[in-house]
Parts: C-alpha cells; sequence; structure tokens
C-alpha cells in the first residue's frame, strides 16, 4: 500500500514503540504481521478513499511481544482529529451501529 509516492513511511511520522526493537526466538512474528499488513492495507485504502492522505493519518502493521497481529494508527494530530469527525458523524447517522 502506498501513499502519497513511495516514501510515504518515512515521512516524518514516528510510528515505531519503545518496545519495537524486542524480538523472542522462537514466536513466528511474520503470520502475525502478515495478517494485520491485510487490514492496514484495506484501511488505508479508506482513509485514502475519504481524502486523507497517507503522509498526515496512516494505519501501520506490527505485531504484539507474542506475535499477534497489530494495527497501529499513526497520525498528526490535525488528521486524526478529522478522522474522528467523520467517524463521529457515521455513528450518528447510524445510530453507533458498525
Amino acid at each position: 500500500m502506498t501513499g502519497s509516492g513511495e516514501d510515504w513511511l518515512s515521512d516524518g511520522l514516528n510510528v515505531t514503540g519503545a518496545d519495537s526493537g524486542l524480538w523472542v526466538s522462537g514466536v513466528d512474528y511474520i503470520a502475525g504481521w502478515r495478517e494485520a499488513r491485510v487490514a492496514a492495507d484495506r484501511l488505508n485504502r479508506a482513509l485514502l478513499g475519504l481524502g486523507f492522505e497517507l503522509s498526515a493519518v496512516r494505519a501501520v502493521a506490527s505485531t504484539n511481544e507474542d506475535g499477534r497481529g497489530v494495527v497501529r494508527l499513526a497520525g498528526w494530530p490535525d488528521a486524526v482529529d478529522r478522522l474522528a469527525q467523520v467517524l463521529e458523524a457515521r455513528s450518528d447517522r447510524d445510530g453507533g451501529a458498525v
């Protein structure tokens, strides 16, 4: 999944956590990451469809310490605020149903 060019992952948003360098021998991190990547790509396509730039807000695939897939939302506060407004408007319109 790409955003505004091939360098969208290195556009200034720090998406690594404090524990991003911890790896446990024997844990299959790749399987969890692949599952998270599919979900993150889908969310990124939805964000693009809503007019967001992935350089401002995006979903990032990761894993936890057990190798389970995790999708993190990384973004500039103003873009995340706009996304929250979109979600709140949808929730109000649909009575909170997802």
